[in-house]
């Protein structure tokens, strides 16, 4: 089944349009809320109790409005006696149950809320492992890393907070205004006479904050970007003393994020106070009026206390809805970058132990049927044209060529990293895209110029070429591998911690440790792709006699920069600007007067005579 390219150029999220609250952003936010799905029971007792939890709470106000009244000797309602203590004490019953409703709805809904968004980063982590390389080549980890971090932090808080705030509030503010009708219809009209305009000017500022809360998110994923790139490279950062640079890079990112958060903030705040002068301001017209319904008998002094206090109620639900309106703004700003990730396509692998199952076995023969290609976000630079070879099972063939001529990208696609535009490779006589893809790399092993090691301990890096082998596999790799020695010098042995990518090691070492993960990886394809262009002569001597080791047996194609240690490849090619020049044993193409490669060698050599 052939596997799908990714065509996505580099999508800064600064470069995204600014969306609006629509019906695709709301799908997206449904998307997104559809992982509580798994929930829906839990839920729903949830939601009960939320409901029992907000209409005891609306209970107070006419309770105590009714107290009030029976000091008076009146009755307020009919199925109450005008009695002090006995609506105190059903007062306190109620407050009971509330209580435990409360409880139960918090508890409820924190769970579902921390399950839900466990599901959505399990999901993320999935889908950035299974995406193609080239995703990665156009993102920063640091960008990536605020994706599962800051945005599904703000996704948290409006899954455990603001969704079950909203619903308590919605619940508070349709019964308020409900039982505000029922207690003073005049009372009523003027209080919600602002209505009307509360929700346009919501609907106006909206927009603005959304908006702002987005651009503030991608500034802030900028600056963790940053903060990735410059702990990884901090050699380099401290070597040409550019720790101020990065300093100030950091800062002005910083800066940015809290100028938007700051405007936004004005938007919030601007918003609210209009908020809080509109109600409370209708509040103090309320007591006003109500005072003079009073003076005229029209109400009770206990009707107006519970007026008010219901008055009270529906001015804080009102209130709370500007915030909780633009935390659900930055969720949705957020929820539309974790969406971005999940609707990548991936590649085509499962993610689960059937993966390292070898269904096809290969014997390591390679044939490029007339390979063009050209990197997605590239497809103008076409990097090979036409590229033609076959490589025997258990035969060794060299790459050699100028820098930036295609020799790392042929490894690449050996490795199905990438898709030709044209043309196709054949394992074993077989086309890529009728094997399984994990098949293809599970057989296929690399050891790079630039060898990273995961920062945990020696034993764990060489296991990672056979997840299931045991202690002695792992020795019998290392000492393959001249590795064993060095490893015994540490104190801890194989339980050295080698650190951030392996900082503690030498690039020898490294470089042996690879090998080893390969050799117990026992691929049947070796890509040995510059391994030992960066090492001095000893370290090259020692990893070189790995190399032999690692390569008995086995098909293995050397990218080469040190010409002197192909000499015995059974196929040299030579690439330049993307094509096939030349190629033939290293005698055929030394015997060549005009060729790139006698010139290339001759070059070595009176390099190493001079020093």
């Amino acid at each position: 089944m052939a596997r799908p390219r990714l065509n996505s150029g580099d999508t800064h999220s600064e470069d995204l349009p600014k969306p609006k609250i629509n019906k695709e952003i709301l799908q997206k936010a449904l998307k997104i809320f559809s992982y509580i799905k798994p929930f829906k029971w839990k839920f729903v007792v949830g939601m009960v109790f939320l409901v029992f939890s907000s209409l005891t709470m609306l209970t107070f106000p006419a309770l105590l409005g009714a107290m009030i009244d029976a000091a008076q000797g009146i009755q307020s309602y009919p199925f109450l006696p005008a009695s002090v203590k006995f609506i105190g004490g059903l007062s306190l019953i109620i407050l009971t149950f509330q209580a435990i409703t409360s409880f139960f709805r918090i508890r409820l809904f924190v769970e579902i809320a921390e399950k839900a968004l466990a599901n959505i980063r399990r999901d993320s982590y999935h889908k950035l492992i299974t995406l193609p390389i080239d995703f990665f080549a156009n993102r920063r980890v640091g960008e990536l890393n605020s994706r599962l971090s800051a945005d599904l932090s703000q996704i948290q808080d409006t899954m455990t907070t603001t969704l079950a705030e909203m619903l308590r509030q919605t619940i508070s503010l349709t019964f308020g205004v409900i039982l505000l009708v029922f207690v003073s219809p005049k009372l009523a009209l003027m209080n919600l006479s602002i209505l009307p305009i509360i929700i346009i000017v919501a609907m106006i500022f909206g927009r603005f904050i959304r908006n702002l809360s987005r651009e503030s998110q991608d500034k802030l994923a900028d600056s963790n970007a940053i903060v990735q790139e410059t702990l990884l490279g901090i050699s380099n950062v401290k070597a040409f003393v550019n720790e101020f640079f990065e300093f100030k890079r950091y800062s002005n990112k910083l800066d940015q994020a809290v100028g938007l958060a700051v405007k936004g903030a004005t938007y919030r705040g601007i918003f609210a106070s209009f908020i809080i002068f509109a109600i409370f301001g209708a509040v103090i017209l309320v007591i006003w009026y109500g005072a003079s319904l009073v003076s005229r008998n029209e109400i009770s002094v206990g009707d107006l206390t519970t007026y008010i206090l219901y008055s009270l109620f529906v001015a804080g639900s009102m209130g709370s809805f500007p915030e909780l309106y633009a935390s659900v703004q930055r969720s949705l700003g957020a929820s539309e970058r974790v969406l971005e990730i999940l609707k990548e396509q991936p590649e085509d692998i499962q993610v689960n132990d059937a993966d390292k199952v070898v269904r096809t076995p290969i014997t390591g023969d390679i044939v490029f049927d007339h390979i063009s290609f050209s990197y997605p976000t590239r497809p103008d630079l076409e990097i090979l044209k036409d590229i033609s070879f076959h490589v025997a099972a258990g035969k060794k063939m060299a790459i050699v060529g100028p820098s930036g001529t295609g020799k790392s990208t042929i490894a690449s696609l050996i490795l199905q990293f990438y898709q030709p535009s044209s043309g196709t490779i054949y394992y074993d006589g077989i086309p890529a895209d009728a094997l399984p893809l994990t098949d293809i790399r599970n057989q296929v092993a690399i050891v790079p110029q630039d060898v990273l090691l995961f920062g945990g301990t020696i034993r764990e890096n060489i296991g990672y070429g056979n997840l299931h082998a045991d202690a002695e596999d792992i020795i019998t790799a290392a000492k393959r591998a001249n590795a064993h020695k060095f490893i015994m010098d540490f104190p801890e042995g194989y339980d050295t911690i080698v650190g951030e990518r392996g900082v503690k090691l030498s690039g020898g070492q490294r470089q042996r440790i690879a090998i080893a993960r390969a050799l117990l990886k026992d691929p049947a394809i070796l890509i040995l792709d510059e391994a030992t262009s960066s090492l001095d002569s000893e370290s090259e001597r020692m990893v070189q006699l790995a190399l032999e080791e690692l390569m008995k047996n086995r098909t293995s194609i050397i990218i080469a920069h040190r010409l002197s240690t192909i000499r015995d490849a059974d196929m040299i090619i030579v690439v330049e600007n993307g094509l096939i020049s030349d190629l033939g044993t290293h005698q055929e193409l030394m015997e060549k007067d005009t060729g790139l490669y006698r010139h290339l060698y001759t070059l070595q050599s009176l390099q190493v005579v001079e020093s």
